[in-house]
């Protein structure tokens, strides 16, 4: 197994974070500032380590190979081995939520800290298990979902989103010039809206009601419930609301990161309301080595939405995709200061709407 194949166990340290938050408040540290040392790293730190690590633009050299390492079970493990590590980080960070006594500022460190590494570590491998066949990768991929509050995620983003990238159907393609604080309300309501409605389509063209139990959103609606329940039971209305609250930072975490990952790139219509096939070219790519360890190759986006059950040990970089100017963790503060991001992206995003076009 080279080094490049065990950089994926680096996907488990970002459950490390918390913890890095309680040992710093030990030693000393105010606990309000100590809270927020889990953003401190992801984006102060990680794109430190990006440029350490370089760049990693090589692929597999022949299908066959790829059809091998496809095929291997290490790496199918790891994102569902994720949902036990998640589950008893978010366990953890609500005990501690409860139990520290923190000031309004810390509250708030918590809470969004949490909801990034929920981010991370729940929606990101769901996003890859949501995307393959058979039922147990698929069910760990909505546990994860459920467990802040995205389930809609499961549905709409892959009925939805990959059939309608690029194009201005597409809730979770953001467009030239939008600012990231317009998109990210209306990707969160317009999916969860899409979610209901494509199940209830699908229910009604097999002769079913929307409201039953062969509905999934109704299924993975009552297992937040349920995880809502088990954290009003463990610890009261304080844990509840953490809960609910670390939830909607990770779904909006995920939206600036489709913000990145699809900003200003659009499909040619090549009729009334059909548009040509999807391909590399719409999605951004990002060749940095760290984060897509961190990340299982989702900065390999484009090859992604080119062929999207490839796995993500063997998604391709393809140097004539868009290219990010870095890696996500720096895209992500970047999108956050509107001016700077049109600076930087309205450029490269023009000029690959022009290569398209040729």
């Amino acid at each position: 197994m080279r080094l490049r194949d065990l950089g994926f166990l680096l996907a488990f340290t970002t459950a490390l974070l918390p913890w890095g938050s309680r040992s710093l408040a030990d030693a000393g540290v105010p606990l309000d500032l100590a809270a927020w040392f889990p953003l401190v790293f992801i984006y102060g730190v990680v794109p430190l380590i990006d440029a350490l690590c370089g760049d990693e633009r090589r692929n597999w050299n022949t299908p066959a190979e790829a059809n091998r390492l496809e095929q291997r079970l290490f790496y199918r493990m790891l994102p569902m081995l994720i949902l036990p590590l998640w589950l008893t980080t978010l366990g953890w960070c609500t005990v501690q939520f409860v139990q520290l006594p923190l000031g309004p500022v810390g509250m708030l460190g918590w809470v969004i800290s949490t909801g990034v590494i929920g981010g991370v570590l729940a929606i990101n491998p769901a996003h890859e298990l949501i995307h393959k066949t058979g039922r147990l990768e698929p069910l760990i991929g909505g546990i994860l979902l459920s467990s802040v509050g995205y389930q809609g995620f499961k549905v709409e983003h892959v009925r939805g989103h990959h059939l309608h990238v690029a194009t201005p159907e597409d809730s979770s393609s953001a467009r030239l010039g939008e600012s990231v604080y317009g998109f990210v309300p209306r990707a969160l309501w317009l999916n969860v809206r899409n979610a209901w409605r494509l199940e209830a389509v699908r229910l009604r063209q097999r002769g079913h009601s929307p409201w039953s139990w062969r509905n999934e959103m109704v299924g993975w609606t009552l297992l937040w419930l349920v995880f809502v329940a088990l954290f009003a039971a463990l610890g009261g209305s304080r844990a509840m609301l953490f809960f609910i609250a670390q939830g909607v930072v990770a779904a909006a975490t995920l939206e600036v990161i489709n913000y990145v990952e699809h900003y200003g790139l659009s499909r040619r219509e090549i009729a009334a309301g059909r548009y040509e096939r999807v391909s590399h070219h719409h999605s951004w790519n990002a060749p940095q080595r760290y984060t897509n360890w961190l990340l299982f190759n989702l900065q390999r986006h484009s090859d992604h939405h080119e062929t999207a059950r490839r796995r993500y040990q063997v998604l391709r970089h393809h140097e004539d995709s868009p290219q990010l100017p870095a890696g996500y963790a720096t895209m992500f503060v970047l999108a956050l200061l509107p001016p700077l991001w049109r600076r930087v992206m309205d450029p490269r995003a023009r000029a690959a709407d022009r290569h398209m076009a040729v």
